[in-house]
């Protein structure tokens, strides 16, 4: 019961906290960074594991500089997010700038729906409300559930707000056979860590020999829809671009994990032109290829 009521009065917090301007919203991010970085030091130890294991070719000086952009960059993403609890369709449309959208609406006038793939790079969020904007044919957003129902429930409210059609990861692949009379788009992450029953495929990401889902890819070949990756890059703090970039256009004609190896590369080289972008405090390589039975490999 007072675990419920606080969520409750978080969550009420969180409504208030998105009603400000953004440029109020910056200097609270700036003294969330000042807690983050030096009081609680968060998550020190694992985003500096992961970015010797990822750029052992560079000096300390260098990784302990990225580490402080990420964190001054999550602090400002995290306002971000708060802030698209109560957005309009309008500042999300002035914020996130989409220079070719038009190479999804012709593969739908070639018959053919559409595979967009992103990762947890620059506000992944605010960049998916922008693609739900886009068309008229159906949008889906796939999503993996938080374990808290109540915040689960508002991420859903928040994502779908646009007219997207959410569906979870794990009802994916039913969910687009119910759907493949129609053109849609789907859009999904592609740098989740899977767990470990669903752990089939290792391949080269960052250095090391990474776990990945094939999810995009058995999902691609499954329905024929032309595979392209959400390049998002950073403008300036709160303005993104998310490019189409083209993958496959008959992905049933590819080999084996050659999709998955695509949008893999693609991300780790814009993760290396701008590294403070992405996601370095989550625990992405907790399984080798040797703690799997069965994985194959790159």
């Amino acid at each position: 019961m007072a675990k419920k009521a606080f969520s409750v009065l978080a969550l009420g917090l969180l409504y208030l906290v998105s009603l400000l301007p953004f440029w109020l919203l910056y200097i609270i991010a700036d003294g969330i960074f000042v807690i983050l970085y030096y009081v609680v030091r968060y998550r020190r130890k694992v985003i500096d594991n992961n970015l010797e294991n990822s750029f052992p070719e560079k000096t300390k000086t260098e990784r302990d500089t990225i580490r402080k952009q990420y964190t001054r960059y999550l602090a400002s993403m995290m306002v971000e997010t708060i802030k698209l609890l109560t957005i309009s369709q309008k500042e999300v449309t002035k914020r996130v700038k989409v220079p070719n959208p038009e190479l999804i609406t012709e593969a739908f006038a070639k018959g053919q729906s559409v595979i967009g793939i992103l990762g947890h790079y620059g506000n992944w969020e605010m960049n998916a409300l922008r693609f739900s904007q886009l068309y008229n044919e159906r949008r889906i957003i796939v999503y993996k559930p938080l374990s808290n129902k109540l915040f689960n429930n508002i991420f859903l409210k928040m994502r779908s707000k646009f007219g997207a059609t959410l569906v979870s990861m794990k009802d994916t692949m039913r969910k687009l056979v119910t759907y493949k009379n129609e053109r849609t788009v789907t859009v999904l992450v592609g740098d989740q860590t899977p767990a470990r029953p669903d752990v089939k495929y290792f391949t080269n990401f960052l250095n090391q020999q990474t776990a990945v889902f094939l999810g995009a890819e058995k999902l691609a070949k499954l329905t024929n829809s032309v595979v392209v990756f959400c390049d998002i890059r950073v403008i300036k703090r709160g303005y993104y671009q998310c490019t189409f970039v083209p993958l496959f256009a008959n992905p049933k004609q590819t080999t084996g994990h050659e999709i998955t190896n695509a949008h893999v590369q693609y991300l780790e080289q814009v993760i290396r032109q701008q590294p403070q972008y992405w996601l370095w405090s989550h625990r992405r390589w907790k399984f080798a290829p040797g703690d799997i039975v069965n994985a194959a490999s790159l």
